[in-house]
C-alpha cells in the first residue's frame, strides 16, 4: 500500500493540475491551459475517491491511471437509468417483454444442454432449475446478450454524475475494481448492462463478489463465458437468501370486501400467514398451509387488478431484483419453460 496519497493531478497527469501540483510546474499559459483534454470523471469528487482506493484498498497511481484514462462519461446509461421498465409499465404491459413461446423454447433447449449441470446444482442448492433458467433467460436470453455497455464507464458514470444512487454506485465501481484486481481481469475490457450488471445472470459487482461460484472447478468464477459458474453463482445466490427447497413461489388469489387493501403490496419478506390474509377476504385458490407466511400481491391486468398469494420463494426473487414485476415475469417464464422441457421429452 502507498505510504502516502497521491495528487490527483500526478496521478492523472492529463488532468488540470491542483494546487499542490502546480508549485512543481511552470505556470500555464492560458493558450496552453485551453488545450488541455476535458478528461471524464474529473472534479474534487473524483479526486477524494482517488485518494480513497489508494488508502483503503491499496491500487497504485499506475493502475488507476491507466484504468481510468480511457473512461467516458455515458448519457445514454443516464437516459436508460432514469426509466426503468419496471417503473414505468404495468404488469400486462411487463409480462409481453418476457413471455413468450420462443423466449420459453429457447429456455427448454438451454436445459437440455445443460441437464447435468443443472442437477447437480439442485442437489447442491436446492433451488428449482426451471427457476435458475428463467433468471438467465430473462437477464439475457440464456448468455446470448449479456450487455454493450463498457462496465467501468457505466459506473462512472452513474458514481459521479448521477446524484441519486452515487454512493451507491460508487461503492459498485470500488468493487468492481476489487473484483478485477482479485480475479485477474482488465476491467476496461467487460461489458455489460447499462447499470453495470455483468454476465449470464446480470450481477453487480458486490454480488459477483459476494455470491458468484467457480462450479465447474476451474479455480476461475467465470460469469461471462461459463454457463456452469453462471447456474451455480445464480443458485448460490437463491440459496443464501433464503430459498425454500420445493416451496411455493405463488398462488393465484380471489378477493372479497376491501379489508384486505391495508396489506397489499407490502414491503419486505413475507410477514403474515396465509390464515391471517384469508380472514380479511384474500384467499389462494389452490389449498395452501394456513400457517404459512404470505404476502398479498396486486399487480394491473388489462382488465383491472390481478390478485396472487406470493411467498417466501417470491420474495427471494425480489432479491435478485426489487420489482415484484420482474418476479412474477421470472415465476411465470419458469413454469413456460418447464412446459417446454418436459414436451422435449414427449
Amino acid at each position: 500500500m502507498p505510504s502516502r496519497r497521491s495528487p490527483l493531478c500526478c496521478l492523472f497527469p492529463h488532468l488540470l493540475p491542483t494546487l499542490g501540483c502546480l508549485l512543481s510546474l511552470t505556470p500555464l499559459t492560458a493558450a496552453s491551459e485551453t488545450a488541455l483534454p476535458s478528461p471524464y470523471p474529473n472534479g474534487p469528487g473524483f479526486a477524494a475517491y482517488v485518494e480513497q482506493l489508494q488508502e483503503e484498498h491499496g491500487f497504485s497511481s499506475e493502475q488507476l491511471s491507466g484504468w481510468f484514462s480511457g473512461v467516458a462519461r455515458q448519457d445514454r446509461v443516464l437516459e436508460l437509468i432514469a426509466r426503468p421498465a419496471e417503473k414505468t409499465l404495468e404488469w400486462h404491459q411487463y409480462k409481453r417483454i418476457f413471455l413468450s413461446a420462443e423466449r420459453a423454447a429457447q429456455g427448454a433447449e438451454f436445459w437440455r444442454t445443460q441437464a447435468d449441470v443443472l442437477e447437480r446444482m439442485e442437489r447442491a442448492y436446492g433451488v428449482d432449475p426451471a427457476m435458475v433458467v428463467a433468471i438467465l433467460g430473462v437477464e439475457t436470453r440464456y448468455g446470448k446478450h449479456t450487455g454493450i455497455f463498457p462496465v467501468l464507464d457505466s459506473l462512472a458514470t452513474l458514481a459521479f454524475d448521477y446524484p441519486p444512487r452515487s454512493k451507491f454506485f460508487r461503492n459498485e465501481l470500488t468493487e468492481f475494481l476489487l473484483l478485477a484486481r482479485e480475479e485477474g481481469v482488465d476491467p476496461t475490457g467487460i461489458k455489460g448492462s447499462y447499470a453495470g450488471a455483468m454476465g449470464y445472470g446480470q450481477f453487480i459487482p458486490s454480488s459477483y463478489r459476494a455470491y458468484a461460484v467457480d462450479f465447474d472447478g476451474d479455480q476461475v468464477r467465470d460469469i461471462w463465458n461459463n454457463a456452469e459458474d453462471a447456474i451455480g453463482s445464480v443458485a448460490n445466490y437463491f440459496a443464501r437468501h433464503g430459498w425454500e427447497p420445493d416451496g411455493p413461489v405463488v398462488a393465484s388469489a380471489v378477493v372479497e370486501g376491501g379489508a384486505f387493501k391495508a396489506w397489499v403490496n407490502e414491503p419486505g419478506p413475507p410477514k403474515r400467514t396465509v390464515g391471517e390474509l384469508e380472514a380479511k377476504g384474500f384467499v389462494p385458490v389452490t389449498q395452501v398451509d394456513g400457517g404459512r407466511k404470505a404476502k398479498a400481491l396486486e399487480l394491473m391486468g388489462e382488465d383491472g387488478p390481478l390478485y396472487w398469494t406470493a411467498f417466501q420463494n417470491f420474495y427471494v426473487i425480489t432479491r435478485y431484483n426489487r420489482s415484484a414485476l420482474y418476479a412474477m415475469a421470472v415465476h411465470d417464464l419458469s413454469e413456460a419453460v418447464r412446459a417446454a422441457y418436459s414436451n422435449q421429452g414427449t
